[in-house]
């Protein structure tokens, strides 16, 4: 009885912990780190153990998200904007000073 009581407990702890995503990708790599610090040390129980993996992969599909948003943002920016400078600068610097 006592184990189901522990895991009625845990069940409650575990989707609301799993909502709670960071503001940041900083705050989630530094959530992470905390969490494998604690897993390899060895003092938490298999329960615990295993509600700090299920946060751990969370996190980690989190940093993936952010990291795959700002490769979309860069995708964007570099087949907009950032177009190869001509090397010779300057005929660009001589028709630079003209427009002056």
């Amino acid at each position: 009885m006592a184990k189901s009581a522990r895991n009625d407990g845990a069940a409650t702890a575990e989707p609301a912990e799993a909502e709670a995503l960071p503001e940041s990708y900083e705050a989630a790599l530094a959530e992470l780190d905390g969490l494998v610090a604690r897993m390899e040390g060895g003092s938490l129980s298999l329960e615990d153990s295993l509600a700090a993996y299920r946060r751990g992969a969370t996190l980690v599909r989190f940093c993936q998200q952010q990291l795959e948003k700002v490769e979309q943002q860069v995708r964007v920016l570099d087949g907009e904007t950032l177009r190869p400078v001509p090397l010779n600068t300057t005929d660009s610097a001589a028709g630079g000073d003209d427009d002056l």
